[in-house]
């Protein structure tokens, strides 16, 4: 077992056979040393944490949301003072920070403790913050501290690895920490855990998936684009593009909430997405589809669509997943977009559930 293998995974609970696929095609040594939470898995890579992090930034996985290394396991006495015991232990045992670059420390509790995670992060920080060291930011870090406190029911960590004492057998309550690149986490926040606060006039939460969407696919709206929403209400995604400055037409037979009823940037058609294709439909910059339907029904819809987007548009949808046998459906969606889109990202992101989010880009076919 290499010390620099052992890493933290993290995806959704319903995605754990999906993303362990994934990673045994980064890396077909790798294997589960145990679960330590739903969708949170220890696992060793079978080769260093940086090779694996260097694959996935350039092929990023669909379902794996979030990796962190393990380079130190401290052993936790479930108490008031442990957030300062490991401001004490860990700065000396793990990797050097880069000092110029930012950092953050993030942890996350997947165990009963008398503390928060900010109170490790506060006092870890305070222990790695110096006059000739990088700066803190918690917001845009260029290298994160990765601390989990867990309890650990079968995994024995190497010598080498434990800080302060020895972990013993059974179950045992740990902080397990490592340092790393805040790109080769596949996230800049805590297991990936993208979170919004909710505005004054939200309509949804569905918002959040596109917000988050635009933030990890980095998709730039056009200056007063024009944005087709396809199955609209009631209207979150519609709110979204036209903050966004989007003059949006909004598809959906049914009722769009009232807040967005008198707004000149709304075009609301009382109709199906296919009867919309029978009906002289308009081109957009922007196609977006959370439609509640089976994937590959989707898909088509989406194909049938791509007539419609400008050579330099792009199109978000989501892709509703079943329960079991999802790669096959997976596939012969994919399969479909392919044939008039490039598959620009897919992934599932923490506000889906049981669907991931893709972003498209028309095909443009060269005159001749």
């Amino acid at each position: 077992m290499s010390q620099d293998a052992i890493f933290i995974l993290t995806c959704d609970d319903g995605s754990v056979e999906q993303a362990t696929a994934e990673l045994r095609a980064a890396a077909p040594t790798a294997h589960i040393l145990e679960a330590l939470a739903d969708g949170v898995l220890l696992a060793d890579a079978g080769l260093p944490f940086a090779t694996l992090a260097a694959h996935w930034r350039r092929t990023p996985p669909i379902f794996v949301r979030h990796i962190a290394p393990v380079h130190a396991v401290a052993p936790l006495g479930g108490h008031a003072g442990d957030p300062t015991y490991l401001a004490r232990m860990l700065p000396g045992k793990l990797p050097a920070l880069r000092t110029e670059m930012s950092f953050s420390v993030q942890t996350r509790m997947l165990m009963d403790a008398p503390y928060k995670p900010f109170d490790i992060n506060t006092a870890l920080a305070a222990a790695l913050t110096t006059e000739a060291g990088p700066s803190l930011d918690v917001r845009a870090p260029g290298q994160v501290v990765s601390v989990v406190c867990a309890v650990l029911q079968r995994w024995q960590p190497d010598a080498p690895l434990i800080v302060g004492g020895a972990v013993g057998k059974g179950k045992r309550q740990a902080a397990l920490a490592g340092v790393s690149l805040a790109a080769d986490n596949l996230s800049n926040w805590a297991g990936g855990m993208r979170r919004f606060a909710r505005e004054e006039g939200q309509i949804s939460r569905a918002e959040f998936k596109l917000l988050e969407a635009i933030e990890v696919f980095g998709i730039e709206l056009p200056a007063h684009g024009v944005a087709l929403d396809l199955g609209a209400a009631p209207g979150g995604w519609t709110r979204v593009l036209r903050r966004a400055g989007q003059y949006v037409t909004a598809i959906d037979p049914g009722d769009l909430d009232a807040r967005l009823q008198g707004d000149p940037g709304v075009r609301h058609r009382r109709m199906t997405a296919e009867q919309y294709l029978q009906n002289d439909p308009d081109a957009f910059d922007i196609i977006v589809n959370d439609m509640r339907m089976d994937a590959r029904d989707s898909a088509r819809v989406m194909a049938a669509c791509a007539k419609l987007l400008y050579p330099h548009g792009w199109a978000l949808m989501t892709v509703k997943l079943p329960e079991h046998d999802r790669q096959p459906v997976l596939d012969q969606t994919f399969a479909i977009l392919r044939t008039v889109y490039t598959i620009a990202g897919a992934r599932q992101l923490f506000h889906n559930r049981s669907e991931i989010t893709v972003f498209l880009r028309p095909i443009v076919k060269s005159k001749r």
